[in-house]
């Protein structure tokens, strides 16, 4: 069909300018990741074409390969409408739904929810002109949680434990996720007495631990340090908190 050939040309497309500029696309989606409960059949996801054109969208889900296309994709789940049009100010649902695939019972896995916006050929003018077409993609996580998870997402944040190291790249704060959910940290400070030490983001997997280099810092801090750390909580809000080293 000619519209999967124009979406194939697309991701292409689309991945040639991620890695090159910035560009604002059109079409936004409703919120910063997707929860999908286990006990739930489907759920939807919204979104919303902001621009002054129409858009053709295809929509797939990838299992943490950033160069994933919608025909090489095994993510266990399915899309519907995989590929539609969005007229201009005007929204469209996508329902998601889980396959049955086996994943753990004990913790979440995580997957990403990929759109891809094509914009429409803007109408013949009759003055030959050279246009540059942009695709568009969006990427967001996916946390598939088991109906017998233990524990609560809310509390998770609170739950790393922290400790200084250090590694080959400097000293750095070292988080220990022992829960059964996803931290996605967006920064990190350790707080000793009136100095502050930031470290960088990144997302500790369940039962992981993930090293944050603090470049700054060349001694080890002394017992009453803290860590003040950010995280992203399901509604998308950064959480901020306060936490002691560990003994």
């Amino acid at each position: 069909m000619a519209y999967f050939t124009l979406i194939r040309q697309g991701v292409v497309a689309a991945m040639t300018l991620m890695a090159c500029c910035q560009a604002t696309a059109s079409v936004v989606i409703s919120g910063t990741r997707l929860i999908y409960p286990a006990h739930e059949t489907e759920i939807t996801v919204t979104l919303k074409n902001n621009g002054e054109l129409p858009v053709l969208v295809q929509t797939w889900v990838d299992s943490g390969d950033p160069a994933s296309s919608p025909t090489h994709s095994t993510a266990p789940f399915v899309l519907s409408p995989p590929v539609f049009r969005m007229d201009p100010n005007k929204g469209q649902s996508v329902r998601m739904m889980f396959t049955g695939a086996s994943v753990p019972e004990d913790k979440e896995s995580v997957y990403y929810f990929n759109l891809l916006e094509v914009p429409a050929t803007p109408p013949e003018t009759g003055t030959p002109v050279n246009i540059l077409q942009m695709a568009f993609r969006s990427r967001i996580k996916i946390f598939y949680r088991p109906q017998t998870l233990a524990g609560d997402a809310s509390d998770a944040i609170e739950r790393v434990q922290w400790r200084v190291a250090r590694q080959a790249g400097g000293i750095a704060l070292v988080g220990h996720n022992p829960t059964g959910f996803h931290i996605t940290v967006t920064g990190v400070v350790l707080v000793d007495g009136e100095q502050r030490f930031a470290g960088g983001s990144e997302m500790i997997a369940p039962g992981a631990t993930q090293a944050f280099v603090l470049p700054a810092l060349k001694h080890l801090p002394g017992p009453q340090a803290q860590v003040e750390l950010s995280a992203i909580n399901d509604y998308g809000a950064d959480v901020v908190i306060k936490r002691p080293l560990a003994p």
